[in-house]
């Protein structure tokens, strides 16, 4: 069974942070991209492969693909890094079977109707919503930009967005 070394929600998927830094603290040996419309697209799917460190796989799956690879453990014996580029994504891939028990939030950026919660990280009101139900439910959230710096537990950030 594949085990996974982190789960990130990061709207800029494979950039400079996940190259040099996650990357090498999680030993990951794949990183698998949960998400719809890069699933269908060749083009950027091919630019994300190549984006990745040398010896790192780069598995690109919608949101159902990979709740079913998951459950059927299709995913064999690798070290998952998994980004999600959203929360929305992540909340789909949750309710299809995918494991969510701890991850976290590396990037969400700025659009009409979205707050600042933490250093350039937005979120809106289904954002809110959904990661709460996750962490009603068990999982544990974060938001978390590079290794070095500190982490803020995402019930901090639902505590001040209630008040």
């Amino acid at each position: 069974m594949a085990t996974i070394s982190l789960i990130r929600i990061d709207y800029r998927l494979i950039h400079g942070q996940i190259v040099v830094r996650w990357i090498k603290q999680t030993n990951a040996d794949t990183i698998l991209i949960v998400d719809d419309t890069l699933s269908k697209d060749t083009f950027m799917s091919q630019i994300y492969i190549m984006a990745a460190p040398k010896g790192i796989k780069v598995i690109i799956d919608d949101v159902e693909t990979a709740a079913k690879k998951w459950e059927e453990n299709a995913y064999g014996e690798k070290k998952l890094f998994v980004l999600f580029k959203n929360v929305d994504s992540a909340y789909r891939a949750h309710l299809n079977g995918f494991p969510l028990k701890d991850f976290q939030i590396g990037g969400l950026g700025a659009a009409p109707g979205r707050k600042q919660v933490f250093g350039p990280i937005t979120m809106d009101q289904k954002d809110i919503d959904q990661l709460s139900e996750l962490q009603d439910n068990g999982s544990h959230i974060y938001l978390h930009q590079v290794p070095e710096e500190p982490k803020l537990e995402f019930k901090k950030v639902l505590e001040s967005w209630n008040s």
